[in-house]
């Protein structure tokens, strides 16, 4: 009789055939004191990473799963499905896990109890060069790393990052799984749900995973809109209680400048136009995260967050009230 492992760690992908081997290398490795199964589940990939997982030619030994490209939320919702484990470890395909990177997730949960949601922090690989926009994007994470850190605030569903975060099974079967319609934030939805079911959500800095994050520049700017427009739908489904303290105190904690300028460009959408394309021209530039890249970014995704939720309000005005009602 076969023993379920203690531990799936599920590995969404789709076409990083090379970056998934070190994923997975890194998992070959790890250095742990309970069994634990790899779950991999290509979402259409098409640039060979099937033929790889079912000739078995990976670090380790994996359970390979496929489907026609749904989105990660259906990967995951698969590799769920197949799953034996009691707990389930949730691993990007672009992240490089440290050697006892599920021997903490296991600790954090034998310490806190049947209810614990674990979050990971996706660090900066010391040997990788990040495009501006991604090295902002994890100064940004590094700086949420920090706060909880230093005690400034708990981890809530709002770091709920499925690159490298774990809860038992049966919790996500209850929840009902990832939210099929959402392609981004859609693990934060979940963890929406997860909370009002009383989990509670605990930073684990030991935890670590490295994160080789590439994507273009478009990717980035069209995924801060989605975010924007995903968090006033989450407030309309779930309650005031979540969206709506992303959209209207996101807009409040934004420095005033940005503040300043991001309801000029709202306003007044041809000057929206030309300063996107300054700016975009600014920061694709070059590489290197200068201060005056870094404040660009920062007003070029408070724009595209912002102007994905008035999208999906229907009307700038509608924006304004959920930020006078915060």
């Amino acid at each position: 009789m076969t023993t379920n492992p203690t531990i799936s760690v599920i590995v969404p992908t789709f076409n990083r055939r090379e970056r998934l081997h070190l994923t997975l290398q890194s998992l070959a490795e790890q250095v742990v004191d309970a069994s634990f199964e790899v779950v991999v589940v290509s979402d259409g990939s098409s640039d060979g990473t099937d033929d790889v997982l079912r000739n078995g030619e990976t670090p380790l030994r994996v359970e390979p799963r496929f489907q026609h490209n749904q989105g990660p939320a259906a990967a995951r919702n698969l590799g769920i499905d197949t799953a034996r484990g009691e707990f389930v470890v949730f691993i990007d395909d672009d992240i490089v896990a440290d050697p006892n990177l599920l021997q903490h997730h296991l600790d954090a949960h034998r310490r806190l109890g049947d209810r614990a949601v674990v979050i990971g922090p996706m660090l900066n690989a010391p040997d990788f060069r990040y495009s501006a926009w991604v090295a902002w994007e994890q100064e940004m994470l590094a700086k949420q790393y920090r706060a909880m850190m230093a005690g400034q605030y708990s981890a809530t569903s709002r770091q709920f990052y499925t690159g490298n975060a774990s809860l038992r099974r049966r919790h996500l079967v209850e929840a009902g799984g990832f939210d099929t319609r959402f392609r981004r934030a859609e693990d934060v939805e979940l963890a929406f749900r997860l909370e009002a079911l009383g989990l509670t959500f605990e930073f684990v800095p030991d935890a670590v995973g490295f994160h080789y994050a590439e994507r273009s520049y478009e990717s980035w700017e069209a995924a801060a809109r989605a975010y924007g427009g995903n968090d006033v739908r989450f407030r309309e489904e779930l309650g005031s209680g979540t969206g709506a303290w992303s959209v209207g105190e996101k807009y409040r904690r934004q420095h005033v400048a940005v503040r300043a300028l991001v309801r000029a460009f709202l306003s007044a959408p041809p000057l929206r136009r030309w300063s996107m394309t300054v700016l975009r021209h600014q920061v694709t530039r070059s590489d290197e995260l200068t201060r005056v890249r870094r404040a660009a970014l920062s007003v070029i995704y408070a724009t595209e967050y912002f102007s994905g939720a008035v999208d999906e309000l229907g009307s700038t005005s509608q924006l304004w009230q959920i930020v006078r009602a915060t």
